[in-house]
């Protein structure tokens, strides 16, 4: 395993995952996967459907674990972290966007982009406020997902995404449920919000217009990700 980059904010390096369906039976998804991400870098992420994509973005944001292989935040390995602190480190450190918003239905506008606050025992309100106004949600705070958009839900989880203020943001097809339009919008806020802040943002998308708009376009093939010309 090569030595940690002293530049890279967050490094995948040698990653393998597998998925076993029974005895004997595997399938091998990610195969000496390298990554180095840098701080506020905005990297879109390509590839055929069942290539790894979603797989790649749950193991860069913590929610999973590789088979081997070593994931870096800030040239420390997390391979020895606990359940807890990775819960920590993903609570703080990143934002989920997914192609359906995943809003909560019971809950409000408001509530639902204060949600992680919330679990993390921090009010948040101020802070989903701001966002609603920045994402141009400030009145429809008090309706529930189902009275909105779906340009609108998408706008509301972006802010959910950010309310913690986290220095990575995943965001799996982000796009894929919403017409021209509210496609451009959708992305248009994400990029410039991200860009406003400094947040890296990881796109994984099958959309030309989405990667376009990336610094560095990746694709992932036979389990690696290979450069790819824009």
């Amino acid at each position: 395993m090569s030595e940690l980059s002293q530049t890279s904010w967050l490094e995948l390096r040698g990653i393998d995952k597998a998925y076993s369906f029974g005895p004997g039976h595997s399938v091998s998804v990610l195969r000496g996967l390298e990554l180095a991400l840098g701080r506020g870098e905005i990297l879109a992420i390509r590839g055929v459907s069942g290539s790894g994509k979603s797989t790649l973005l749950q193991i860069m944001g913590g929610l999973d674990r590789p088979d081997r292989g070593m994931v870096c935040f800030e040239g420390e390995s997390m391979e020895g972290w606990d359940g807890g602190r990775m819960a920590r480190w993903r609570g703080r450190q990143v934002g989920f966007v997914f192609q359906s918003s995943q809003l909560l239905p019971e809950l409000t506008v408001l509530e639902n982009i204060a949600l992680p606050a919330w679990l993390a025992r921090e009010d948040g309100r101020a802070r989903a406020r701001e966002l609603a106004v920045l994402t141009g949600l400030e009145a429809r705070l008090d309706h529930r997902p189902g009275e909105l958009s779906g340009g609108e839900q998408q706008r509301a989880a972006i802010a959910r995404a950010l309310v913690r203020d986290p220095g990575l943001v995943l965001a799996d097809e982000p796009t894929g449920n919403l017409d021209a339009g509210n496609r451009k919008a959708v992305l248009d806020l994400l990029l410039d919000l991200s860009r406003q802040r400094n947040k890296a943002l990881v796109l994984v998308t099958h959309d030309d217009a989405v990667a376009a708009a990336a610094g560095r376009v990746l694709e992932l093939a036979d389990g690696r990700l290979h450069e790819r010309p824009q």
